[in-house]
C-alpha cells in the first residue's frame, strides 16, 4: 500500500475549535507509511514517529506510529515549522516530566529526550510534507544526519512509486486539458476546485471560483440544508441534471451536470461534478424540433397525396391529409391495409407498379386513373421512390400522387382547339396536314379529296353569316357521316373542306364517297323552316402516283378542284398528267420569279399595327408584292409558296429584310419593322448570322425589327427552330408568333420561348361578331398573352364593331383593312403621324 493510501485526516481550524478529538478516529498506520515509521522509531530508538503530507490545496495529512496519541498538536505544530522553513526542527523535552509540552530550544539539565521534524520532498524537489521522530535520545551528529537522508530518501522514493502518485497525475492532467469543467467542493457546496475549462465556460477566474457556493454558479437550484444533495434527487438518467448556470456576464446558459461523492461511504469529504455546457445541443435540439414541425405542416398543408408503404407487406404506414381526401377514407382506414385490401378491383395493379418501382434504381412515374368509392374518376400521376429506414434494415415506397385531371381537361381542351375547327368540331388545316406528313413518310397509300363548296356565298349573302355558320356545321355532320371515322376529314377555311381516304383500294373508294358527297351536299339544308341549297366540287389526287410530298398533292388536288369548277361544278376530277399545261405554266412562272427576284423587281408594302391604348402606329408588317409586266399583280400567297418550292426564298426574304430595315430608317425611331420569317429559313442554320448581317450593314437598330414565325415553323424542328430564336432575341430582335390557333398550338412552345407578341388568326378575327366559338377562343389567346405578360395583335380588323370587340377584350394591338391597308414605305411614314379617332 502506498504512503497516501493510509486512512487519510485533515485538520482544519474550525475541528480544532470545536474541540473535535481527533484521536478517538484515528487508526493504526499500514503500508509504506507504517513501514517508514517503525524505521525511524528503530533508528532513533524513539518513544514515535509521524509523518505529515500535504495534498496540491495545502491540505494535510498525518499518520502517528507509537508514542502518545494526545501529543497530536504539538507533533503537528513540530512538522509544519519543517515544513514552513523546509529544514529541520527540533524541541526538547523533560525527562521527569514525561508527557510535558515540547520546550522548543531549551538547554536546561534534565532535557535528555528530543523531538525532531525534517521536510519531506518529492522528485521535483518541491516540499510535500514532514517526518517527526519524537522523545529520542540525542545521537552523534554524523549519524543523525546520515539517518535523517537515509529516511528522506525513503520516503521520496515512497511517494515516487505510489500508484496513487501517478493516478493523481493524470487525474489532474486530464482535469486541465478536457473541455468539460470540472467543480469540486466540500460538504457544504464551497468550491475547492476548478478546472481551466471551468474558468473559460463560467468567465471567472479559478481565484474567483474556488471559495464560492457551488449554488452561486445554478442560480436556479436551490438552497438545501443537506448540502450537494439539493442536486442529487433531480439527477435524470445516467446520473445526469441539467440546470441553467451563470456565466460572470450575467447571462444564462444551459448545462448537463453529473456528480460523485469524495471519500468513502462512512466518511464523505465532498462531491465533484462534471459541467457540460449543451448550449449547441440545446439549439439542434431545438432547430430539429423546429424542421420536424415545419415538415410536418408541410406534409400536412401538401395539396398531392403522401404515402408510405412497407416494401415487405405492402401495407401503408403513412398517408397525408390530401390522400385522404382523394381515397375518400380516413387514414385510420387506410394505414395498416394492403392496395388489395383497400381497391379490390384496382389494388393488383397498384402493387404491380410497387413493384416496378423497387426493381428500378431510380425514380418511378405513372400515370392512370383512380376511381374513389363514390365512383368518382380522377387522372393520378404518382412517383415511387424506394427507401431505406434510419436503421437501415427496413425499406419503404415513398409515394407522391398528384391529382392531374384538370390539367389533363385543359391540355385536352387545348388540344381541341390546336387540332379541330372550332365551328365544325371536325380536323382544322394543320392536323390534316400532320396526318399528310405522317402518310407520306410511311409510305401509306391514301387519297386526298379537296372539296369546296359551290354557291356558299349566296347563302351569307341572303340569310347572313349565323345562317352560313349552321350550315357549315350540318355539311361537316354530313361529311363525316359519308367519310366515316376510319378515314379523316377536316374543315381547312371558309368553305373549304378535305378527306383522306386511305388504304389499297382508296382510289375507287375516294370515287364512291365523293359521288356521296356531291349527292347529299346538293340537298336542302334546312335552317329556321327556310331551306338552303349548296353544292360541291371535289378534286382527287393520290398518293403515291399523283405527288410525293404533301405541298404537291395539295397542289395537284387543287387543280383537279379547279379543274371540276371550270367543268361546271357540282362534280368531282382526278388528277391526270394532262392537266400538265397548268405545270407548265406554274415552271415558267418560277423562272420569271427567278428573274425578278435578280432584278429586284419584288417591293415592299407596309400594313401598320396599332397599339389600343393610344391608337397610335407602333410597328407595321412588311408585305411582298410582285407586279409582273405580263401577268400583272401576282399574289404572295402564289409566289411566296413557289419560292420556297424552287428553293428562292432565301434570297427572296434577305431581299425583303433589307429593304424593310432601310425602308424603316425614315420612320419615326419608335416604329418597329416586321419581317416574316419562311421554315425553310432554319434549315440551313445561318439564319441569326445573316440577319445580325443585315442590320450592321444597314445601321438599322435591332430592337426595332420584329421576326415573324408561324405555328407551322415550329413543328417542323422545335430544338433547331428555338436556338437559332434564342439567337435572334439575345441580339435585341423581337420574336412574334403569327397565325396563332390555326396551326398545332402547342402551350409547351411558351414554356420552352418568351415571344414578345402573339399574332391572333384572322379567320378567329373574322367570325367573332357572330361566333360564340370564335369569340371564346379569342378571350383564351387575350388572357393567356396577358398571363405570360405578352402582347396580343389582333390580324384581319375590317369593321368597326370587330375593332371594338377586339379592344374590349384586351387585345393589346389590332391590324386589319378597317385600319388601314397596306401602304408603301412613304406613306407609312405619313400615317405613322397620324392615330385612330
Amino acid at each position: 500500500m502506498s504512503l497516501l493510501n493510509s486512512r487519510k485526516f485533515r485538520a482544519s481550524s474550525s475541528e480544532a475549535d470545536a474541540g473535535i478529538d481527533r484521536n478517538q478516529v484515528r487508526a493504526k498506520p499500514d503500508g509504506d507509511a507504517a513501514r517508514l515509521l517503525r524505521i525511524a522509531v528503530k533508528i532513533f530508538d524513539a518513544a514515535g514517529s509521524a509523518i505529515v503530507l500535504l495534498d496540491r490545496g495545502g491540505e494535510q495529512f498525518e499518520s502517528i506510529h507509537g508514542g502518545e496519541r494526545g501529543r497530536r498538536a504539538e507533533i503537528v505544530a513540530l512538522c509544519q515549522r519543517a515544513i514552513g522553513s523546509g529544514e529541520k526542527a527540533v524541541v526538547r523535552e523533560r525527562a521527569e516530566a514525561e508527557g510535558a509540552c515540547l520546550q522548543p530550544g531549551s538547554e536546561e539539565s534534565g532535557h535528555r529526550l528530543l523531538s525532531t521534524a525534517v521536510p519531506l520532498f518529492d522528485c521535483a524537489d518541491k516540499c510535500v510534507g514532514a517526518l517527526c521522530v519524537f522523545g529520542h535520545p540525542e545521537i552523534p551528529p554524523s549519524t543523525e544526519l546520515s539517518c535523517w537522508q537515509d529516511l528522506q530518501a525513503l520516503a521520496r522514493s515512497s511517494i515516487r512509486n505510489r500508484p496513487g502518485a501517478t493516478l493523481d497525475r493524470i487525474v489532474r492532467e486530464f482535469a486541465s486539458v478536457t473541455s468539460d469543467a470540472i467543480l469540486a467542493a466540500d460538504h457544504a457546496g464551497r468550491i475547492l476546485f476548478c478546472n481551466p475549462a471551468a474558468e473559460r465556460m463560467f468567465g471567472q477566474s479559478a481565484t474567483d471560483i474556488v471559495g464560492r457556493q457551488f449554488s452561486a454558479l445554478f442560480p436556479d437550484c436551490p438552497s438545501r440544508s443537506d448540502k450537494w444533495g439539493a442536486f442529487e434527487p433531480s439527477a435524470s438518467n445516467d446520473g445526469f441534471v441539467e440546470r441553467e448556470a451563470l456565466h460572470a456576464d450575467g447571462s444564462r446558459f444551459p448545462t448537463e451536470l453529473s456528480f460523485a461523492s469524495i471519500g468513502e461511504a462512512d466518511e464523505r469529504i465532498g462531491f465533484a461534478s462534471i459541467i457540460r455546457d449543451i448550449s449547441v445541443r440545446k439549439r439542434l435540439e431545438a432547430e430539429k424540433r423546429h424542421a420536424v414541425t415545419l415538415l410536418d405542416t408541410i406534409v400536412k398543408n401538401l395539396p398531392a397525396m403522401l404515402f408510405v408503404k412497407d416494401v415487405a407487406t405492402r401495407e401503408y404506414v403513412f398517408v397525408n391529409p390530401a390522400a385522404e381526401r382523394l381515397i375518400g377514407r380516413p387514414a385510420k382506414d387506410i394505414i395498416g391495409r394492403t392496395d388489395r385490401e383497400l381497391f379490390p378491383d384496382q389494388g393488383a395493379d397498384y402493387e404491380a407498379r410497387d413493384t416496378q418501382a423497387i426493381a428500378l434504381a431510380a425514380p418511378f412515374t405513372f400515370e392512370g386513373q383512380f376511381v374513389r368509392d363514390d365512383g368518382e374518376t380522377a387522372n393520378v400521376r404518382t412517383k415511387r421512390v424506394i427507401m431505406d429506414s434510419a436503421d437501415g434494415e427496413s425499406r419503404y415506397i415513398l409515394g407522391l400522387s398528384e391529382d392531374v385531371s384538370e390539367t389533363r381537361r385543359v391540355e385536352a381542351k387545348v388540344l381541341q382547339l390546336a387540332r379541330y375547327d372550332a365551328l365544325t368540331g371536325l380536323y382544322n388545316r394543320s392536323h390534316l396536314t400532320e396526318i399528310m406528313h405522317d402518310l407520306v413518310n410511311a409510305k401509306a397509300p391514301f387519297t386526298l379529296l379537296s372539296i369546296d363548296l359551290d354557291r356558299f356565298k349566296a347563302i351569307n349573302d341572303q340569310f347572313g353569316h349565323l345562317v352560313g355558320d349552321r350550315v357549315l356545321k350540318m355539311v361537316g355532320e354530313r361529311l363525316q357521316a359519308i367519310v366515316g371515322s376510319d378515314n379523316h376529314i377536316a374543315r381547312i377555311g371558309g368553305d373549304e373542306f378535305a378527306a383522306i381516304i386511305e388504304g389499297a383500294d382508296c382510289e375507287a373508294q375516294a370515287i364512291e364517297l365523293a359521288q356521296r358527297a356531291i349527292d347529299d351536299l346538293a340537298r336542302p339544308f334546312e335552317v329556321d323552316n327556310r331551306n338552303c341549297y349548296i353544292g360541291t366540287s371535289i378534286g382527287m389526287v393520290g398518293f403515291p402516283h399523283d405527288g410525293k410530298t404533301t405541298d404537291e398533292l395539295r397542289g395537284n388536288a387543287d387543280l383537279a378542284l379547279y379543274r371540276a369548277k371550270a367543268d361546271g361544278r357540282g362534280t368531282y376530277c382526278v388528277f391526270d398528267s394532262r392537266m400538265d399545261a397548268v405545270l407548265k405554266d406554274q415552271r415558267e412562272l418560277e423562272t420569271e420569279l427567278r428573274e425578278a427576284i435578280a432584278n429586284g423587281e419584288i417591293s415592299l408594302e407596309f400594313q401598320p399595327v396599332y397599339s389600343v391604348e393610344d391608337w397610335s402606329i407602333v410597328s407595321a408588317e412588311a408585305l411582298a408584292r410582285w407586279n409582273h409586266p405580263t401577268r400583272g399583280p401576282i399574289s404572295p400567297e402564289t409566289f411566296i409558296p413557289l419560292a420556297e418550292e424552287c428553293g428562292l426564298i432565301g434570297e427572296l426574304e434577305a431581299q425583303v429584310l433589307q429593304q424593310a430595315c432601310e425602308a424603316a430608317l425614315q420612320w419615326p425611331s419608335h416604329i418597329c419593322v416586321a419581317v416574316n420569317l419562311s421554315p425553310l429559313q432554319f434549315h440551313s442554320g445561318s439564319l441569326p448570322s445573316r440577319v445580325i448581317d443585315t442590320l450592321e450593314s444597314t445601321g438599322f437598330p435591332p430592337e426595332r425589327l420584329q421576326m415573324e414565325v408561324t405555328e407551322s415553323l415550329l413543328i417542323q424542328d422545335v430544338d433547331r427552330t428555338f436556338e437559332q430564336l434564342e439567337a435572334l432575341r439575345a441580339h435585341g430582335i423581337q420574336v412574334l408568333l403569327d397565325d396563332f390557333g390555326v396551326g398545332y398550338s402547342s402551350l409547351s412552345y411558351f414554356q420552352r420561348f418568351t415571344f414578345d407578341r402573339v399574332k391572333i388568326d384572322r379567320s378567329f378575327v373574322n367570325e367573332i361578331d357572330r361566333s360564340h366559338t370564335a369569340k371564346a377562343i379569342v378571350e383564351a389567346i387575350v388572357r393567356l398573352g396577358r398571363k405570360l405578360q405578352m402582347g396580343v395583335v389582333a390580324e384581319g380588323v375590317e369593321t368597326e364593331e370587330q375593332m371594338h370587340v377586339l379592344s374590349a377584350m384586351g387585345c393589346t394591338h389590332l391590324q386589319g383593312y378597317f385600319l388601314s391597308r397596306p401602304v408603301n414605305s412613304k406613306l407609312m411614314s405619313r400615317a405613322s403621324l397620324q392615330n385612330v379617332a
